[in-house]
Formats: C-alpha cells, structure tokens, sequence
C-alpha cells in the first residue's frame, strides 16, 4: 500500500463556472461536480491524466473553515504544448491575461506566461530539441 497516491491541485475561485469554462476549452474533460445540478461548489478536470479541481472560495470558508485566496499569483499551471505562440495567443483568445509573450529559458525551451480568469499563473512550454 501507498500511503499517497494520485496528487491533484485544487485552485479557489469566485466564479467556478467562468473557471471550468476556461479549462475546458483548454481540453480538460469534467470528471467530478458537486452538487451535480445547478452552480456547484467544486469541478474536478482532467487532461492527459492530470487533474485539477476548482473549488469556490466561499465554499472552502463555509463548509472546511478555511480561509483561502481567490486572486493573484499563488499557483502555476503547467501545459506543455508542441506551439508555445499558438498556445499563448489561444489563451489570450480565451480571456486569460498576458503576463510574458513567448521566450526561450535554459537554451531547450520556449516558454509563455498568462494568468487564468482568477489570476492564476499558467505557462504554456515547448522543448526546443
């Protein structure tokens, strides 16, 4: 037996439906919702294996009595791409802000830098060999 297994980030948010819109139109696939009718408090996506989970912040205050943070630069999604600028204008196109136009980092990569809908840092990476 593992003692852990299958890690997961989970972002706050004030909007979780502007969020989930977000991620999936990145390609992220709904795999949990609760409550699964109207406005949930939490959406789970997956992508290539990989799952995130949007969480309300008023939710995460109410019903665990924490007191997260809904904006700024606290986490970083990481998507490698094949097209860092095709995936950095599609971003863009889908309302995330740009924060750092395509550059090369460690001479092997090209990497992209915006901001989700909540202010969450997300780069786009391509490896250059």
């Amino acid at each position: 037996m593992d003692l852990f297994r299958s890690p997961q980030i989970v972002l706050f948010t004030r909007d979780i439906n502007r969020a989930s819109d977000f991620y999936r139109a990145l390609g992220f696939e709904e795999a949990f919702r609760t409550p699964e009718t109207g406005t949930p408090i939490h959406v789970d996506l997956v992508l290539d294996g990989y799952r995130i989970g949007l969480a309300t912040e008023s939710s995460t205050r109410e019903d665990h009595g924490l007191e997260p943070v809904a904006s700024g630069q606290r986490a970083a999604v990481i998507l490698w791409t094949d097209d860092v600028p095709v995936a950095y204008a599609r971003l863009v196109e889908l309302g995330a802000n740009a924060i750092k136009p395509p550059e090369r980092w460690l001479e092997n990569l090209l990497i992209a830098w915006v901001e989700d809908p909540d202010g969450h840092l997300v780069q786009v990476v391509q490896s250059l060999k």
